[in-house]
């Protein structure tokens, strides 16, 4: 706003017209990068926050199951505690990493956010089976980042303690 009006002082005290001012604003605006725009700090395409190895250190301890009612909701967070190390190196398409500025899938764990996002719920059941297949987190990632995690059936989770 303080630009805005700098511009129009100086191009006041020159005696510009105005409605090219209003024109050179418009035009400025229509050419504007859609990216630029939004503020987004990731560009389209690009791979949510992940981190590339476990840390050294402990996790954060995720909510516990029994804060919640419904059971696909439970298992998700009881598959989060599980799988941790896993869940810290994993992006997560809910653009979580944007809106909230988590750092990873398992970010969406230590709060009340997975509760309410399929996104995150799938994912973390993907990279449960996956990592039951012997796949390693990089191997989970390369899938997270491909989709498979939407063609996930998640029948099976909506009993507590989920159907084997």
């Amino acid at each position: 706003m303080r630009a805005m009006r700098t511009l129009l002082y100086f191009c006041d005290r020159k005696a510009v017209n105005g409605s090219a001012i209003l024109l050179g604003l418009a035009l400025g605006l229509v050419l504007l990068p859609q990216g630029a725009a939004s503020g987004s700090a990731q560009e389209p395409g690009a791979v949510p926050a992940h981190h590339r190895q476990a840390p050294e250190g402990p996790l954060p301890a995720t909510l516990g199951p029994g804060q919640f009612n419904d059971p696909v909701v439970k298992n998700a967070y009881a598959t989060a505690a599980r799988i941790k190390k896993t869940l810290y190196q994993q992006p997560c398409y809910c653009h979580c990493d944007r809106s909230v500025g988590h750092g990873s899938l398992l970010d969406c764990y230590v709060s009340q956010h997975a509760s309410g996002c399929d996104i995150c719920m799938r994912e973390t059941f993907y990279a449960a089976e996956q990592q039951r297949k012997g796949k390693s987190a990089a191997q989970i990632r390369a899938g997270i980042i491909r989709g498979d995690w939407e063609k996930l059936d998640i029948t099976k989770y909506q009993t507590y303690p989920p159907a084997k």
